[in-house]
């Protein structure tokens, strides 16, 4: 089944272009309206009930786009950001877990964003409560872009839908194949399709630290380092995690700071 789309952007050849690309590129996509203006956009969405909205955040302020998201009452689609914005925003947008692409848009990571609309549009459509926690995370990505707002929230998505944590929850990260396996306080797990790469970037470097290839630890929650029979970090928790050897002497500099 196609995706209904409305793209929303006030520059008139953006529009047209994204469009077009869609219409050549996705065929996954059916593109039912666009707007120029939040108004418009307002009124289309909620005469159409799109299953997802590629909606430019400069238009023109930077603003309009997320008070948009804010005034509608239905909230039941799912977002592509396509935005300018880069470096730090590239952060925010990862940790709020959205889609988002950048101009000049790529054709393949285009194509790469609907492939995974389609397998999110499916998961949230079995159970519609993962809008909640979805528009929860967007409204966090708009205090953070707009408002400067220090984050420390993550989104992460699992196979039953969208989970929001502080980073405090955070025990420790494992690398498992191209995929994060997230262990919390609570006890609980999750698995997380983005890479311990991903990980490393978004959360804290001050608080959390990769030991190992396949291993960032919450330094919050060390409590010691052994260096017999090899190198291992030891958390609260009892959990005993390898500190690789090429990165000894970058985490003892840690700890001494």
């Amino acid at each position: 089944m196609k995706l209904r789309a409305i793209v929303v952007d006030d520059e008139e050849y953006a529009r047209k272009n994204l469009i077009m690309l869609l219409e050549e590129y996705c065929p996954e996509i059916e593109v039912i309206g666009e707007a120029s203006r939040k108004s418009q956009a307002k009124a289309i969405i909620e005469a159409s009930k799109p299953d997802v909205v590629f909606l430019d955040i400069r238009m023109p302020s930077g603003a309009e786009g997320f008070e948009l998201l804010d005034e509608l009452e239905e909230k039941d689609f799912l977002v592509v950001f396509v935005t300018a914005f880069k470096d730090y925003a590239i952060k925010a947008f990862n940790a709020s877990a959205v889609y988002y692409l950048l101009k000049p848009i790529d054709i393949d990571e285009l194509q790469t964003a609907v492939e995974k609309l389609q397998e999110t549009k499916k998961v949230f459509t079995e159970d519609p409560q993962n809008f909640n926690t979805y528009f929860s995370s967007l409204r966090n990505l708009s205090d953070t872009l707009l408002r400067n707002k220090p984050n420390n929230r993550i989104a992460i998505s699992h196979t039953r839908g969208l989970k929001i944590v502080e980073d405090d929850s955070i025990i420790h990260l494992e690398a498992n194949g191209n995929c994060t396996m997230l262990y919390f306080k609570d006890g609980t797990r999750y698995l997380d399709t983005r890479t311990l790469k991903t990980y490393e970037y978004l959360l804290d470097s001050k608080k959390f630290f990769r030991v190992h290839k396949s291993h960032i630890i919450n330094t919050d929650l060390l409590v010691e380092y052994l260096n017999e029979d090899g190198h291992f970090a030891i958390l609260k928790t009892g959990q005993r995690i390898p500190v690789a050897r090429n990165r000894v002497t970058d985490f003892v500099k840690m700890l001494k700071i």
